[in-house]
């Protein structure tokens, strides 16, 4: 046992695209399960991580939240106190670290919790290779088991090949010896698009940070270029691309908790 709880989710995502021309995709990744006060102490224990400096992994704040160097707890915080969501408790982030100092995140997830350990909030960190991020802010309901379903308004423009005018619903099964991540957007005609991450934890150590480097090469790398080439897949099939509209005034959309018809649709797709 490593001694901490950060850890290293393997696993895989998925994407399906279901209208007007089906499109799907799978690829095997890896991500980084950072409790945010733990960062320092792994990048003084571990080989191969560092913190705000290269190495073969490594983790900058500057790549989350606004761009700055603040520290990315102190960044979370600022945003669960604005929104009233009880903070105090750990906050937990789900993101794929730079490699050999680079790294894009579509989507990266903070799993904030109250003093006495239960899951308070989900943020949502959202890149667009636009260069331009977005937040979603849901809180959590005490009391919740099993996963956890919440649904949004998208506000953020992400694929050229999808309308701006969508709702998103997520399913949640926060980390724990297994992760998952459902997200499903939809328009007025129903569900559009389907992503999905499963993923199961491992030790967070300079062992298992070196078989991912080898097991997953160049990760980073990777996502980057499938999405370029995923984008080119989709063109190619004639799909309509909508044009980028400006960015939101606001850089945090305040979620809620899915309704009970949604979470029934849910559901319905979740193994699609």
């Amino acid at each position: 046992m490593s001694g901490f709880n950060s850890a290293l989710y393997a696993g895989s995502v998925m994407h399906h695209r279901l209208r007007p021309r089906e499109h799907r995709l799978r690829y095997s990744i890896f991500y980084l399960l950072l409790d945010l006060d733990e960062i320092d102490a792994l990048a003084n224990r571990l080989r191969f991580f560092s913190h705000n400096r290269f190495n073969l992994f490594s983790f900058h704040d500057r790549d989350h939240g606004e761009g700055s160097t603040q520290s990315p707890r102190d960044k979370i915080i600022h945003h669960l106190d604005e929104a009233g969501i009880e903070t105090g408790g750990p906050i937990r982030l789900l993101t794929m670290p730079r490699i050999l100092g680079y790294a894009f995140n579509p989507l990266s997830i903070y799993f904030c919790h109250r003093r006495d350990g239960s899951l308070s909030a989900i943020f949502y960190e959202v890149n667009n290779t636009f260069g331009q991020r977005h937040n979603y802010l849901i809180p959590v309901a005490p009391g919740i088991t099993g996963p956890v379903r919440q649904e949004s308004q998208k506000s953020f423009y992400v694929s050229p090949f999808m309308t701006i005018d969508m709702i998103y619903s997520f399913s949640i099964v926060p980390p724990g010896k297994d992760l998952s991540v459902s997200v499903i957007g939809r328009d007025d005609d129903g569900p559009l698009i389907i992503a999905k991450l499963t993923a199961v934890r491992q030790d967070l150590s300079d062992a298992s940070l070196a078989r991912a480097f080898i097991v997953y090469p160049l990760l980073t790398f990777k996502v980057i270029t499938g999405i370029y080439w995923e984008a080119l897949l989709i063109w190619l099939k004639g799909i309509r691309l909508y044009p980028r509209p400006a960015a939101p005034d606001r850089s945090v959309t305040i979620g809620r908790g899915a309704t009970p018809e949604s979470s029934r649709e849910k559901r319905s797709v979740h193994d699609v």
